[in-house]
């Protein structure tokens, strides 16, 4: 799972945080994955989500996928 970093810049910002804050249950390392674009672990995208009061599509880059207002199932972006 892809974190957007510029989305997560945005919604950092509006909590009033910074990295620093996050790395309570995340690792520097991870975050530099995060700044570089690389994938990252669903349940550490949960963490970060949690922790800025956001839900996981929040923070995504975006994909051919979208899920589903209010639906469990994840249905293919039109």
């Amino acid at each position: 799972m892809k974190v957007d970093p510029k989305k997560l810049e945005l919604h950092l910002a509006r909590a009033c945080m910074s990295e620093v804050d996050l790395r309570n249950g995340t690792s520097p390392q991870t975050l530099l994955r995060i700044r570089r674009g690389m994938e990252v672990k669903p349940k550490t995208v949960g963490k970060i989500a949690l922790a800025l009061g956001v839900d996981v599509i929040d923070i995504i880059e975006n994909t051919a996928a979208t899920v589903d207002n209010g639906k469990q199932g994840i249905s293919e972006a039109k």
